[in-house]
């Protein structure tokens, strides 16, 4: 499943993960270290909602 933040409705894609921020492909959104925030805007990991894939 992905997750899009709610502010600037980036797209978290567990399949491609977030390299820029060291998270490698295959981390699931639940797996996302408690401090990782939006690449985009650095909004919060709670301030992100489920979209269905």
């Amino acid at each position: 499943m992905s997750y899009r933040c709610t502010i600037c409705g980036y797209i978290y894609e567990p399949e491609a993960g977030d390299p820029g921020s060291g998270v490698a492909p295959g981390t699931s959104f639940e797996d996302l270290p408690d401090d990782w925030v939006c690449p985009v805007c650095g909004a919060t990991k709670d301030q992100f909602e489920p979209v269905e894939d």
